[in-house]
């Protein structure tokens, strides 16, 4: 267990520093096309002015796979490796790619109402947790 302060995997992800931020998105001033991570251009229109974007906390799954690979380092979360779950989470205005907190196939379906979190993804070498986003189905769907 470690006794620092964990540190964000990525510190621009977030709107803040607080554990119940939202992600940090962008939308086009020219399109309105949201992106997420937050961009300095628009993929779509190539517009350079992108306001920052305050996504929702929740949205349903779009698709998910279960990941029985491990990823390479630094992103190698534990040891042993243990299969996590990736999927697209509609937030609305943008789809986002995310690790899930749930790495059941049979507990997941499309459609399911997911909510933000945070989740360690690795120890540094000096044991700080490192830390990312991910989606957990929401507590309506747990129940």
């Amino acid at each position: 267990m470690t006794t620092t302060t964990p540190r964000l995997l990525e510190p621009g992800l977030f709107v803040d520093a607080t554990p119940d931020a939202a992600l940090r998105g962008a939308r086009c001033a020219r399109c309105a096309t949201v992106t997420f991570p937050a961009q300095q251009s628009c993929p779509r229109c190539g517009a350079a002015e992108m306001n920052p974007e305050v996504l929702p906390t929740a949205g349903v799954l779009w698709s998910y796979t279960v990941q029985s690979f491990a990823p390479k380092k630094p992103f190698l979360t534990t040891e042993p490796f243990t299969p996590f779950g990736v999927g697209y989470i509609d937030l609305g205005d943008v789809i986002v790619e995310s690790r899930l907190t749930v790495n059941d196939p049979d507990a997941l379906r499309i459609g399911m109402p997911m909510r933000l979190c945070r989740i360690v993804n690795h120890l540094d070498e000096d044991g700080t947790e490192v830390v990312t986003f991910a989606f957990a189905p929401s507590k309506e769907e747990a129940a």
